[in-house]
């Protein structure tokens, strides 16, 4: 399975310090997060990852450069220089990404969760990972009801930034800049997104005071 990581923002909650560095490149314990992102992955047995580029893209591939160092391989999908939304990004991406199921990482998250627990679903169009709402966004963004996602219903939880995506979720769009949300609308409503709660580490590296609480005292296992 292939394996995509979200690395083209602009993380203008980040600023100043995402104004000479890419979000993906910030240091958390000791290394940029996107290296636990990969080192993650290659533990969940991927072997393929792409990496899409904007904001300071080529810091991004001169740090990384082919993957080798994680035994992987990096593919980088490059978005000039404006990013193209999450919906835009992922379909720009899917001639590198392929026909089959694919993992989907965002590159702001840190977490503890497993990515070899994704699998793929007959008749799925995607599997999200939600956790439980953090401060920061206490209406949450979906429920769930007997595994499928839903608008409806409570409690209501967060996306984690984590999922298992399929092409078809991107049916009928058009190369250019647009959000994934009314896809995974789209999705609900033909009975077709799963979901799970996962309640371990995990946080969104969204604001300074965010990322220094991260480099601060470990999440707890």
């Amino acid at each position: 399975m292939k394996a995509m990581l979200l690395a083209a923002g602009r993380g203008e909650r980040l600023r100043p310090l995402t104004d000479k560095h890419p979000k993906p490149l910030l240091p958390v314990r000791g290394k940029p997060l996107i290296i636990w992102h990969l080192e993650a992955l290659a533990r969940a047995g991927v072997s393929e990852v792409v990496i899409n580029l904007s904001w300071l893209g080529e810091q991004i591939r001169a740090r990384l450069g082919t993957g080798s160092d994680w035994g992987l391989q990096i593919q980088y999908s490059e978005e000039g220089p404006e990013p193209l939304e999450t919906g835009g990004g992922i379909f720009r991406a899917l001639p590198l990404l392929g026909p089959a199921p694919f993992l989907l990482v965002n590159g702001d998250v840190f977490t503890g969760y497993d990515l070899g627990r994704l699998v793929p679903e007959p008749g799925m169009q995607a599997h999200l990972v939600l956790v439980p709402n953090p401060p920061h966004h206490p209406e949450g963004d979906f429920a769930l009801d007997q595994g499928l996602v839903t608008l409806k219903g409570k409690p209501r939880y967060t996306y984690a930034g984590i999922g298992l995506y399929t092409p078809k979720l991107f049916a009928g769009c058009r190369d250019g800049k647009f959000p994934l949300l009314p896809l995974l609308h789209r999705a609900i409503a033909a009975g077709q997104l799963r979901g799970e709660l996962y309640s371990g580490p995990w946080a969104d590296v969204g604001s300074p005071e965010r990322l220094a609480m991260l480099n601060g005292p470990a999440l707890e296992d």
